[in-house]
């Protein structure tokens, strides 16, 4: 009879930052990013699934859950190289959602030897002309952080990536869209208006290096997601060899939360075709 996996929670003082992570289980390392709306809970449908083969590694980014966010320059994708060398998991399977597929991506390109495989959800690709698509939400997302109002903030965050263009707020899981709003308004509220940080710029776009990823790549995307995500996903796929594209129906942003079944069943699948 096998023992249920035990969660470790810790922090590691990664280039001058205590990053909050958990570890669970034992095998080969699987590490997942979590969302520019979300932070490391976003991963609990998946960390038991995973945890009886792998050893899993979720952390919170700089300035999501409880990660702080110093002022000055950094670089997501040298923090992600350096907790997986500090936890020796290099080389792991690489699982990103929204940004943290973007940072899983640009950290795979920048330090090649840090993953075995990776795994893109509806990540955002850099270089892509998003147009004007966006822009009347993000504006509203400004005004009502600029006001202090962080619900709204939040709100129209869930109304744009949770709700997704093709649904109504009634359409969508209530106990999942809850999960989703608590950890929405909690970007904001950790939000430091007086910290001057910001990333370093990752150089050559994403979008022309698609040809240099080489490790097995796996792209999903929420069915019901913003246009744009749909559209670079398929780029992604297109652009990087030999990868795996799969749509989640009936998901939006964050298909691991609201279908963990079927997120569960396609990576699983995917590794075992890999052998990892």
């Amino acid at each position: 009879m096998h023992s249920r996996p035990h969660l470790t929670t810790n922090t590691a003082l990664i280039n001058g930052v205590p990053i909050a992570y958990d570890v669970i289980g034992n095998g080969p390392p699987i590490v997942f990013l979590h969302a520019g709306i979300a932070d490391r809970r976003m991963w609990d449908d998946q960390l038991a699934v995973f945890a009886t083969d792998h050893r899993v590694l979720r952390y919170d980014l700089r300035g999501f859950g409880a990660t702080p966010l110093p002022t000055g320059t950094f670089s997501p994708r040298a923090d992600l190289r350096a907790l997986l060398a500090h936890l020796d998991a290099s080389p792991a399977v690489t699982i990103g959602c929204s940004f943290g597929g973007k940072t899983a991506l640009e950290a795979v390109l920048e330090f090649p030897d840090i993953a075995r495989a990776l795994v893109l959800v509806n990540a955002p690709l850099g270089g892509y002309d998003w147009g004007t698509e966006l822009e009347e939400s993000e504006a509203e997302i400004e005004a009502a952080y600029s006001a202090g109002d962080f619900d709204l903030a939040a709100e129209i965050d869930l109304r744009t990536w949770i709700d997704g263009p093709q649904r109504t707020p009634e359409q969508v899981d209530a106990a999942f869209r809850e999960r989703a709003r608590i950890m929405a308004q909690h970007v904001y509220e950790v939000a430091n208006t007086d910290v001057e940080a910001s990333p370093e710029p990752f150089g050559t776009p994403a979008i022309a290096r698609l040809a240099e990823i080489r490790v097995p790549t796996l792209i999903i995307a929420g069915e019901l997601d913003q246009p744009a995500m749909i559209d670079m996903a398929r780029l992604m796929a297109e652009g990087i060899s030999n990868a795996r594209f799969v749509s989640i129906p009936n998901a939006a942003h964050l298909p691991n939360m609201e279908r963990p079944d079927e997120f569960n069943r396609i990576v699983q699948e995917f590794l075992t075709v890999i052998g990892q």
